[in-house]
């Protein structure tokens, strides 16, 4: 068997750890050819994200908040069957499961300051739109 081209990065230096992925394999029921009904090429990736120790804990409370609806048992799980090969379809899962995580860990965005919108191009504003209601107002044909 070919060797993974893992760690699978999730962000800055931490990665995926290897021995806390729990892998399940299935019958796909996507593309394949004559074997494809005794070959388990379907693959499952599950990591328990309440219980790993591999993530920072602001990261991992982060990543539990926002992934709450995905879930199941503190553990989410990705599948991926758009290969004929288990280990194209392992390699899809765990960087689908890492850039997942990367989303979820992320740090929320800086919080919007309120501007003011010139009063220069509000004025401007409002005086196109009476050109253009001007414009339209000579297209009707009642002063013929």
């Amino acid at each position: 068997m070919d060797v993974m081209s893992g760690p699978y990065l999730i962000r800055g230096s931490v990665s995926l750890p290897e021995a806390e992925l729990i892998w399940r394999f299935s019958r796909s029921s996507g593309p394949g050819g004559q074997h494809v009904n005794t070959s388990d090429s379907q693959v499952e990736l599950r990591f328990d994200l309440a219980k790993t120790e591999a993530l920072p804990e602001v990261w991992k409370s982060r990543a539990l908040d926002r992934l709450a609806s995905r879930l199941v048992g503190g553990v989410i799980s990705v599948r991926a069957s758009e290969h004929r090969s288990q280990w194209r379809n392992r390699e899809t899962a765990a960087v689908r499961l890492a850039s997942l995580l990367a989303e979820a860990t992320a740090p929320p965005p800086k919080p919007r300051r309120a501007t003011k919108i010139p009063r220069g191009i509000n004025e401007r504003r409002l005086r196109e739109k009476k050109q253009r209601a001007q414009t339209k107002k000579g297209r009707s044909g009642r002063d013929w």
